[in-house]
């Protein structure tokens, strides 16, 4: 195994059970996983991990009702306002990855924005996957190259297609809630990741947590297939 960890993906999943659990609205669920990813990103700075992508809202969730995703999207805007500052300061670039369809024109302009006015950061970087989907990626990618006239796809022709090609794939995949699946997330780059679940709820996901699944990775042998 490497002793080094570039890059981290999470799952966030377990928000709405967390405030289930608690008697409280499914927002207050979604408050305090922002908390978390708050604290796992500070986590991931101390361990020097150099890359975190988030699953913050899949080409699928468009089929949750119009209510909750409108309050998802109203959560997105107030923080991206309320966090940006904090983040720069960290030193933190945000980038995002997804397809532009379905997205409006407010929302749009917010990603690009958020992305411009980090992108001189260095320290770390938070790669938020919005409006993502590792399938929908994939055909973006294929599509790309069929409408620049390449007459044979190589798997190199077709990484340097995906949403952020110059980010490295990542080492470790993580979900959270004990959900045994990854849900369309990082299909092509995560090719030979290595997978770590557990039972805790992403809002109660925090250093400590990033810590185990981090050693359970330092514990295994990656061989690529050799």
């Amino acid at each position: 195994m490497e002793n080094t960890i570039r890059h981290i993906g999470l799952i966030m999943d377990g928000n709405r059970r967390w405030a289930k659990k608690r008697g409280l609205p499914q927002i207050m669920g979604w408050h305090a996983g922002v908390k978390a990813l708050e604290n796992t990103l500070r986590a991931a700075k101390e361990f020097g991990v150099k890359y975190i992508s988030v699953y913050a809202f899949s080409t699928e969730n468009w089929n949750r009702s119009a209510e909750e995703v409108s309050q998802l999207m109203g959560l997105f805007k107030f923080y991206a306002k309320l966090k940006l500052r904090e983040l720069m300061k960290e030193g933190v670039r945000i980038r995002f990855a997804g397809a532009s369809d379905m997205v409006s024109a407010e929302i749009a302009e917010i990603l690009h924005g958020i992305e411009e006015k980090t992108k001189d950061n260095d320290v770390i970087q938070l790669i938020v996957c919005f409006n993502y989907g590792g399938r929908r990626e994939i055909t973006d990618a294929v599509n790309n190259l069929l409408k620049a006239g390449v007459a044979e796809i190589t798997e190199a022709e077709l990484s340097r297609q995906m949403y952020l090609p110059d980010v490295p794939d990542p080492d470790l995949l993580v979900r959270t809630s004990g959900e045994l699946r990854m849900s369309n997330f990082w299909i092509w780059e995560g090719a030979y990741s290595e997978y770590y679940f557990t039972d805790t709820l992403w809002p109660d996901f925090g250093k400590e947590e990033l810590k185990k699944a981090i050693d359970s990775y330092f514990e295994r042998s990656r061989r690529y297939g050799k």
